[in-house]
């Protein structure tokens, strides 16, 4: 009798565990009222892009690493612009910005001509750059499941041609693409005239209209700015021991110690109870050193790769932590480390900080002299 109980009561135990698992396993349901535009699990999800008119955005799984996410920033080739709506007073061509409802990418595009990272359409010809290829930050991380499944707050059916040109949805240029399983689901994709609101999709494969929640796209729509991951490092001062700077041909090993928010205090190995203030403040200054332009996986400066100034390695244990290299090329100085996914354009007033370099490692010679 003891025996069946015992039986019985490890059977309704691995049930319990069974159930258990398959409620873990389950997609988080949605809120009271919500309905599913894309009915599947986050894990099949391939990617999304939205764009507008003039640009797009992108955002993806690695295809040799699934678990790590990739932002895809590019320009739309320009649209050839009529004669008659080419010319202001006096024959001077101008480009419409051409932009629907709240978002003014017009500008956005002038802010990258600005920069250097798109051109100007001229006589109908110039092709924008190739697309930028940035690491994903942590808001991206958490963005990117939320599109599947893709929930609206309301489904609003199938809409007349007047219902649509009221909503928003009729000839906008907007989209909204989902891929899941390799296969794309595309929506037209509108908002109010005023900014993002409750924007609108409507589904392009059977033409139901939904009203999508307020808080999904801006981060899309504004991804350069909220998506791409702009550390420089992922450690931290206090995870590394030593610091090596190299310039001028010559190099440099310190001993560091101290922790954020720091700054650490630097002394010279072969005098490691005498801190080097120069050195600490130097190196303070380039640890918060700040990306102004990143450039893309793959992408090179302009006028090719950019003559090395300085590099300061991390070590701890003996072992590479990171490194940053800072190096002077065409239009300023750029930056690269061990995460970054390519050179990144610093700002100006870096030159003193190339020159200080020099006198950091340059008292090597004379210590040694001594």
């Amino acid at each position: 009798m003891k025996v069946r109980d015992l039986a019985v009561q490890g059977a309704l135990a691995a049930v319990a565990l069974v159930a258990a698992f398959l409620v873990w396993q389950r997609e988080p349901a949605g809120a009271p009222g919500e309905v599913t535009v894309v009915d599947a699990p986050a894990r099949a999800l391939d990617g999304v892009r939205y764009e507008d008119e003039a640009r797009f955005v992108e955002l993806f799984r690695d295809a040799q690493d699934r678990d790590r996410l990739w932002v895809r920033l590019g320009y739309k080739p320009p649209k050839p612009v009529p004669p008659a709506e080419s010319v202001a007073d006096g024959g001077t061509p101008v480009a419409s910005a051409g932009v629907d409802g709240g978002t003014d990418a017009g500008t956005a595009v002038a802010a990258a001509v600005d920069a250097g990272t798109a051109p100007v359409a001229a006589n109908n010809v110039e092709q924008p750059p190739p697309p930028r290829e940035l690491r994903a930050n942590d808001v991206a991380e958490k963005l990117f499941p939320r599109f599947a499944p893709l929930r609206a707050m309301r489904s609003l059916g199938e809409l007349d041609a007047k219902k649509l040109e009221e909503v928003g949805l009729a000839g906008t240029q907007r989209k909204l693409t989902v891929t899941v399983g390799g296969k794309a689901e595309v929506f037209s994709l509108a908002s109010p005239a005023g900014g993002w609101g409750t924007p609108y999709l409507r589904r392009e494969s059977d033409g139901r209209v939904f009203l999508l929640g307020p808080a999904l796209l801006p981060d899309l729509e504004n991804a350069t700015s909220r998506l791409v991951d702009r550390r420089l490092h992922t450690f931290d001062l206090g995870d590394f021991d030593a610091v090596v700077i190299t310039a001028a041909g010559a190099s440099r090993t310190f001993t560091a110690s101290g922790k954020a928010p720091g700054p650490v205090s630097l002394a010279p190995a072969e005098s490691p109870d005498r801190p080097d203030e120069f050195a600490r403040n130097w190196h303070d200054r380039v640890w918060r050193l700040m990306p102004l332009d990143l450039l893309g996986r793959g992408e090179v400066p302009p006028g090719g790769e950019p003559e090395e100034a300085f590099r300061v390695e991390y070590r701890r244990d003996g072992k590479p932590v990171g490194e940053v290299k800072v190096a002077r090329g065409d239009g300023g100085f750029f930056v690269r480390t061990e995460h970054t996914t390519g050179w990144a354009r610093l700002h100006s007033g870096v030159d003193n900080l190339a020159s200080e370099a020099a006198k950091v490692t340059a008292q090597v010679s004379s210590a040694s002299g001594k």
